[in-house]
């Protein structure tokens, strides 16, 4: 049971070193304004949220790594968004109707937008699920990370603080 925890603070401390390296390598470029419709009902246009930190997190309702990520995003959603930070949910799912049900159940805080032609898809290249961009305020994207394993949370929250200190 020791080596197992071992493992798991190891790959913990891994997750962190590596997302930061990332974070701090990735050349800055600009990150291509997009307007989706949200679960809401109300447009939302990435360049109108220029001057905060945007966790834009690109997930399915299939995929069983965004289903388990999504509630470690909800609370980086409550615990930063008072410090001009915000998480995107973009469902890329042509059919919206069970990420809908997903979103009803969970109840998240943050805005979830509906891709269902993959447009926005297209112009951030989304080729595995999930996938998480960071945009700093300047509105230039500065991590790009695929997949998700347990703790990347931790190392996405290691990166929004230097990105809200900036």
């Amino acid at each position: 049971m020791r080596f197992y925890k071992f493992i798991q603070l190891l790959c913990l401390v891994f997750a962190v070193c590596w997302v930061g390296t990332v974070a701090a390598k990735e050349s800055k470029t600009l990150a291509s304004d997009f307007t989706l419709k949200s679960q809401s009902g109300e447009n939302v246009r990435l360049e109108e949220m220029r001057g905060d930190v945007i966790l834009i997190n690109f997930w399915a309702s299939w995929c069983g790594p965004c289903r388990k990520e999504m509630p470690y995003l909800d609370d980086l959603q409550k615990d930063f968004s008072n410090l001009g930070f915000t998480v995107l949910g973009i469902n890329v799912e042509e059919n919206s109707d069970s990420a809908k049900d997903f979103i009803d159940e969970l109840k998240v805080s943050f805005p979830v937008l509906f891709d269902n032609k993959q447009l926005v898809s297209q112009l951030y290249k989304v080729d595995s699920m999930p996938m998480t961009v960071m945009i700093d305020r300047n509105g230039f994207s500065r991590l790009i990370h695929r997949g998700y394993v347990d703790g990347d949370e931790v190392a996405y929250r290691t990166v929004i603080k230097e990105l809200i200190r900036e």
